[in-house]
């Protein structure tokens, strides 16, 4: 090994040491809700020098990067055998994404990819891209990873390499290593993303959010967080999609919205972290917000406080897609904590903490949104009032 090679080798090495080991802190006092962390999580220097550089010296004598790796972005995320991990989607320069697992021992702090991508089967149709996975441990026994699988529109025209269909993808798995691909799901609905298998059984049958919508980037007539039941997984049709979140003009949700992660169970109703999308003079703006539904009725929605739960803060609004937040991966730990990953600008991957029981109060008590200017002013002078009765506004 040449003294170049060798010396640019470990300047590699310790920079790629830097990054996984760099101890995150939080942000700032924050709003009471969640806690920001100042760090990304994973980012594209996380991936693993194995990954993007032939490290040997004869066939890679320069040691350039061989493949390499735009974003990293949009992960679902699960609690396996005591790790916290995510499953990101990871994008290269050929902007092509795949799956790939990263794994912390305390949720926050050195998520490490490992050794090997997801090795992800395909159907008689093969999948031109591949992306943003939400996971959930299913009453079944099975862990599911629903996902969206991206093909070329058969009716395009030649000159057209833009038109797309986007469909649900469905595998499962037992160790996240090894996995089975099962037919994607069949709805009513010309392009199909965002779907998320809720965790438990309803009425013996699968149940599913859905975001149907007319085109591959517009919602069109379609739109809102679908709902619907399906016998079986191993070959998954909705017949029928229940919007029980819809779009709303004038809101942080009004051009679409979608499920994020599968939802939390807590003894007032299940917890949901959803996206909303806006069109502004910049472009289109993606920030979280929550609701609650019924424990026994999954279409009731119960809470949902008005405006946005988290949005794109400072370098969060700088990346590949900026103003953008996403997340389809969140994990309830044993003790009540909650971590929130999202995506930043389609770049790079970041986390919040909360807990459950801050989350419910946040969703009960938040006021709703009434939908007109005046009624933001009725909730401010509300506050305002109660505070001036109990002699808190003084000390304010």
């Amino acid at each position: 090994m040449t003294q170049q090679f060798k010396q640019r080798l470990a300047h590699l090495q310790a920079e790629h040491a830097q990054v996984i080991n760099k101890q995150n802190e939080v942000a700032d006092t924050g709003n009471g809700v969640f806690s920001r962390f100042k760090s990304p999580v994973l980012t594209a220097a996380h991936t693993p020098l194995a990954w993007r550089y032939d490290l040997d010296e004869q066939r890679n004598p320069y040691l350039m990067e061989r493949f390499g790796i735009n974003a990293v972005f949009n992960a679902g995320a699960i609690k396996y055998n005591g790790k916290y991990l995510m499953i990101a989607r990871v994008e290269g320069a050929d902007r092509k994404s795949f799956f790939a697992v990263a794994e912390s021992a305390d949720g926050i702090n050195g998520f490490k990819f490992w050794d090997y991508p997801v090795e992800l089967p395909e159907t008689d149709e093969p999948d031109t891209n591949v992306y943003d996975m939400r996971l959930t441990q299913h009453e079944d026994g099975w862990i599911y990873g629903l996902f969206c699988t991206e093909r070329r529109d058969p009716e395009a025209p030649p000159h057209d390499q833009s038109m797309a269909i986007a469909a649900c993808g469905i595998a499962r798995t037992k160790d996240l290593v090894k996995w089975e691909r099962l037919p994607d799901l069949k709805t009513n609905s010309p392009q199909q993303r965002n779907v998320v298998l809720h965790p438990e059984f309803v009425d013996g049958k699968y149940a599913l959010y859905t975001r149907p919508q007319d085109g591959f980037i517009s919602a069109g007539t379609g739109g809102g967080i679908g709902f619907g039941l399906c016998d079986s997984m191993e070959n998954a049709v909705l017949d029928t999609e229940t919007i029980i979140h819809n779009k709303n003009y004038h809101t942080v949700y009004e051009a679409k919205n979608g499920q994020g992660p599968a939802p939390i169970k807590t003894e007032k109703g299940w917890l949901h972290l959803a996206h909303g999308v806006r069109n502004t003079a910049a472009g289109l703006r993606y920030v979280l917000y929550m609701f609650m539904t019924d424990l026994d009725d999954l279409t009731k929605v119960l809470y949902q406080p008005a405006g946005y739960f988290l949005a794109p803060e400072g370098e969060e609004r700088v990346g590949d897609v900026s103003n953008v937040v996403f997340c389809n991966g969140w994990i309830a730990d044993e003790d009540g904590s909650v971590y929130i990953y999202y995506a930043s600008s389609d770049t790079r991957m970041h986390v919040a903490t909360t807990t459950v029981d801050k989350l419910v109060d946040y969703v009960m008590h938040t006021p709703a949104d009434g939908f007109r200017s005046v009624s933001s002013v009725e909730v401010v002078y509300n506050i305002i009032d109660k505070n001036k009765d109990s002699g808190k506004l003084q000390e304010a």
